[in-house]
Formats: C-alpha cells, structure tokens, sequence
C-alpha cells in the first residue's frame, strides 16, 4: 500500500469528525453576526438603522478585503509547520470568542462611543473568524486524497457547520445570548481540541520553505475557471436566501411560527444529503456530480414559482428539495478547488492564498445579492407587506427564477470550461 493509499484509509469517520468539528463553531458564530446582530443593537440599545447599517456595510467590506491577505498570512504558517498553525487558530479562536462576548455584551455608552465600540468589536470578530476558516480550510486541502476523498473532507466540516447553523437559528432565541456565547466558547474549545489530534497534513517535499505570491491563483487558468463558476453560482443561492422570509410571509402567507420550519428543513436537508453526494461523487466524479447539483435546484425553484398563499407544505418539500441541492454546494467546490491547487504544483505553498479569494468570492456572492436583488425588487414595485398582485410577481420572478437563469449559466460554464476540458 502506497502512502498516498495509506492516508487515504485512514481518513475515516474519527479523522473525519476530528477536522470537521471547527466547522461548527465557525458556521454558529456567523448566524447572529449576520441574522441576530441588526435586531439585537437595534431593539436593545436603540440604534438607528441607518447608522447600523453603515456600519455593517463598512465591517463587511473590512472583512472580504483581508481574506486575500490572512490567506498569505496562513501559508506562511504552513511553511513552518503543522503546530504553528495550531497554535495560531486556538489563539484566532480566542480572539473570535472574545470579539463576539464584547459584541453583544458592550458596556453602557453613548450612540458615538457604542457605534465605535460594536465597529471594533466586529472589526476583531470578523478577522479572527476569517482567519480561522482559512486556517482550516488550507489545513483540509493539504490532507489530499483523490475526489472521493477530497469530497469527504469537506463534507465533515461543512456537515458538521451545518449542525452549527441549526443551533445558532435556535440557541440565542431559546437561551438568550449569555447562553449562547458561553456555547461558542465551548464549541471552539473543542474545536481545537479535537483539530489538534486529528490527522497532520503531509507537506509536499521541498515546498514547506516557501510560500506563493497572493496573486499566484490568477496565474492558474483552472483556478480562474473554477472560481467563475462558483460565483455565478453562489449568486444563484444568494439571492433565494435573501428572499426567502419576503417570499414565505407575502407570497406563500405562511405564519410566523411556520417560517423557522421551512429553515430547519433546508439546512437538515443539505446536511443529511451529505453521504448521497458522496456516493455519486464516487461514481461520477466531482464536476458531474455538481452540474447534478445545479439541475436538481433549478428544477425545485421553477416549480416553487408555481406557489401561492396557502401552499406552505409544497414550500416544505421545496424547501427540503433544494436543501439537497445545497448539499452538492457545500461538498463540492471547495473539494475541486483542492484537487485544483494539487494539480496546478502549488500543493503545500498557496492553500492560503487560494482560499483567501475563494472566501472574497463567498463574501462577494452574498453581498452582490443583497445589493442587486433588494434594490431591484424596491425599483420594479415591491415592498414587505404588499398583496398587490404585479408586486408578488416581481417577487416570484426574483426568488424563483432569477436563480434558475443563473443557476442555467454556472451549468453552463461548468460544462464549457471545466467539464468539456476534462478528459
């Protein structure tokens, strides 16, 4: 048995668990800092929401424009050793624990000094978190593997996030945030704890000396076409996520206590997909397995665009439907990505550099989706609350097939610059 075969085998379910389980953490963290937050600082300590909102907006632009630099930051960790970057995520996640308690538990100010301390309070926040998942991101791409492989490193950690995402949308409204902070740091210490004893990555010889420029992914055509791809995608998923409680509460008419269901039923969805994606992956290969992926969601919102008000168990099968195809988004690219990076020769000198712009482009994909889709429906006549019957159109067509057409585009470069490429 090679090597290579030897590290295959014995990434198992505990290796698994053991790399996956920081996901959690990070995905649980992310939900009140992008859902709870505006509600919180706006209910509790009465917080315009203009100058809120400048100030996320700020934050969030801060945020996607280190990621390209902590990646830098992160191979030049890994060109050290294994240890070093352990050393340095247990300290990111430190500073992530704290950034959140200081974020939600500020002390009595005025509104200048308040908005000045949430801005530094996210500032810290925001970068010990995009620190810590380029860390562990890199770290799941060293360990290699063929597809199968690559697929199933990535499904723990994102299946395990998506555990992370179902008690985030639960613990701060059932427990309250002391609870639900005191739960972060748990969740972070045993993130690290288990991160420390699960299999170290072998660093390719005579690579772990040097570390590649932060533009070296451009310089890739594959990268740049993988990349391509994915954001057209992320858009297409962007963008029903954005509208989702626009859609439920106008269109479908759903109720209040109906609405945390349909979310529910997404996410599980997507994590229990997990070992379905898997096995087609292992028969099909990555890029098949994904363009499937894409077809199956644009298949379930143009029947969603059928939907009106009393429909809500139809939304649930929608709902439930197109959490599988999210699962083929969550297992998928970032396992091409590594097998990219492999067979590019940059193995083990530019994990952080690549995954540097691939989280822009995350970051990039929800902010563009945000930013076209909600001042399109305002401009084409839509507001929160209406029933006008033109007005509901404009939103089924930008929640159900907006996302098709673009979904159709990603299929579509998939196909003309990864999949007609392969051999």
């Amino acid at each position: 048995m090679t090597s290579a075969q030897a590290r295959t085998s014995a990434f198992g379910w505990r290796a698994g668990w053991r790399y996956g389980l920081m996901g959690l953490p990070l995905a649980f963290v992310a939900l009140p800092l992008y859902v709870v937050l505006p509600n919180y600082y706006a209910l509790h300590f009465g917080v315009p929401l203009a100058s809120l909102g400048a100030l996320l907006l700020g934050a969030r632009l801060f945020d996607a424009a280190i990621d390209p630099l902590l990646g830098r930051w992160s191979d030049g960790l890994f060109a050290r050793s294994p240890a070093t970057v352990l050393t340095r995520a247990a300290w990111a996640a430190a500073l992530l624990g704290l950034g959140f308690a200081l974020l939600f538990f500020p002390p009595q100010l005025s509104l200048p000094l308040l908005l000045a301390w949430a801005l530094g309070a996210l500032l810290l926040t925001y970068a010990a978190f995009s620190a810590l998942s380029i860390l562990h991101q890199s770290w799941g791409a060293l360990l290699g593997g063929d597809e199968a492989q690559r697929a199933r490193i990535v499904a723990w950690r994102e299946g395990l996030g998506l555990l992370g995402v179902v008690l985030a949308s639960v613990a701060p409204f059932v427990l309250g945030m002391p609870a639900t902070t005191a739960l972060l740091f748990l969740a972070l210490a045993w993130g690290c704890w288990a991160w420390r004893r699960t299999l170290a990555p072998p660093m390719p010889p005579g690579t772990t000396a040097q570390h590649g420029s932060v533009w070296l992914p451009f310089s890739r055509p594959a990268f740049r076409a993988l990349l391509a791809v994915f954001t057209v995608n992320g858009i297409a998923s962007a963008v029903p996520a954005t509208l989702i409680l626009f859609f439920v509460q106008d269109q479908l008419q759903a109720s209040a206590a109906a609405q945390p269901f349909f979310l529910a039923t997404y996410f599980l969805s997507a994590a229990l997909s997990m070992a379905l994606w898997l096995k087609l992956v292992g028969k099909i290969g990555l890029a098949r397995s994904w363009a499937i992926g894409m077809l199956l969601a644009v298949t379930v919102f143009a029947c969603a665009a059928q939907l009106g008000p009393g429909d809500s168990a139809a939304f649930m099968l929608v709902c439930a439907l197109s959490g599988v195809a999210l699962g083929a988004d969550l297992a998928i690219p970032a396992a091409l990505l590594a097998g990219t990076l492999a067979a590019s020769g940059d193995r083990g000198r530019a994990e952080g550099a690549y995954f540097g712009w691939w989280n822009f482009a995350t970051k990039l994909n929800l902010a563009l989706a945000a930013g076209l889709a909600l001042p399109a429906l305002n401009w084409l006549g839509y507001t929160p609350g209406t029933q006008d019957a033109a007005a509901l159109r404009t939103l089924t067509f930008t929640y159900c097939l907006l996302p098709c057409a673009l979904k159709l585009l990603a299929a579509t470069l998939l196909y003309t610059l990864i999949l007609r490429r392969t051999p």
